[in-house]
């Protein structure tokens, strides 16, 4: 396949490594020129510096990991002449344009996969089962909690002027760590309504909220608390899933996933294998993506469900900004 790459940051240099990794040659990519990444990868490359002039290239498939607030600038343009669609999380800083996007995706039969890669780790999807299996009975409540330190996530460049600490290209920590929102929806089913508190309360030089305390209920009954912060040294992220009958929790510290059964009171491990590394979870949604670009799969993470996230984004802030719960 012709593969367009818009945008070549850090995200975007990965996903040209292990789409070559997997046997793809033909790229052609869209940048601002304003990365502080080295171009000796790309030599050779073709560039372009507008979306019209790269979709003159005839690319079969775009992979769009620029700025949040520029997803559609790409994505609209691409899916109306039918392009396959890998879209960096989340689908946008905003609502608006996002039906003007569906329907384009509809008109040409784009196919799009929205990059929650965490639906693809080994840990979450053994928490998927034991949930299906009623491994637990029937889940009544959980606690996920992610918390980073913003200066120590990109440390070759300054975290001040990154896209996830401004609030023209879509930044704040709800939607740049929006994934424990989608894989608690995949895990738990559809939200029907949340609070949430959201602001600034650290000393760091951004533009953007950097932390949330959300509550939600879903439509089953499933009830939790999630948080998320750019100040947490050391940073983690975990999960805890309570139910009638035991207990799961998942920590993405050593990917590792536990799972209680009070009938028998002993404990069940999961864990990785002793060669994973991060970057896998990114080379199994690169390989599921290059299935769904040719209609082998169909997307394990659709745009209905970023659009979901996306919808429940909002709802934090509004719910933040109003001091009322919200419901969707």
């Amino acid at each position: 396949m012709k593969i367009l790459i818009a945008g070549f940051g850090s995200i975007g240099r990965r996903h040209l490594r292990n789409l070559r990794s997997l046997g793809e040659t033909d790229f052609v990519l869209l940048r601002s020129n304003k990365s502080t990444l080295p171009d000796d990868e790309i030599a050779g490359l073709p560039v372009e510096m507008d979306i019209t002039d790269a979709l003159a290239h005839h690319p079969d498939a775009v992979v769009i990991s620029n700025p949040t607030a520029l997803h559609l600038d790409v994505a609209i343009p691409a899916a109306r002449v039918g392009c396959a669609i890998l879209m960096e999380k989340p689908v946008s800083h905003s609502l608006e344009r996002l039906e003007e996007f569906k329907k384009a995706v509809n008109n040409a039969d784009s196919r799009v996969l929205l990059g929650y890669q965490f639906r693809f780790h080994p840990g979450l999807q053994q928490v998927k089962t034991w949930l299906s299996d009623g491994m637990v009975g029937r889940p009544m409540s959980y606690r996920a909690h992610w918390g980073e330190y913003l200066p120590n996530w990109h440390p070759w460049e300054d975290y001040r002027t990154s896209y996830t600490s401004r609030m023209d290209l879509g930044g704040g920590v709800v939607v740049t760590l929006s994934h424990p929102i989608d894989y608690l929806r995949w895990l738990l089913g559809d939200v029907k309504s949340l609070w949430a508190f959201s602001g600034r309360l650290s000393d760091l030089e951004i533009q953007v909220e950097d932390f949330a305390e959300i509550g939600l209920q879903h439509k089953n009954g499933v009830t939790g608390s999630l948080h998320l912060d750019y100040f947490q040294q050391p940073p983690s992220h975990t999960l805890e899933i309570t139910g009638t009958a035991g207990r799961i929790t998942w920590d993405n510290a050593d990917g590792s996933a536990r799972l209680f059964q009070a009938e028998t009171g002993k404990w069940t491990d999961s864990f990785l294998p002793s060669n994973f590394d991060r970057n896998d979870l990114f080379m199994a949604e690169s390989r599921h993506f290059i299935d769904v670009a040719r209609g082998k799969a169909d997307p394990a993470c659709t745009l209905e469900d970023g659009e979901a996230v996306l919808k429940i984004c909002q709802a934090v802030h509004q719910s933040a900004s109003d001091g009322t719960m919200v419901k969707l």
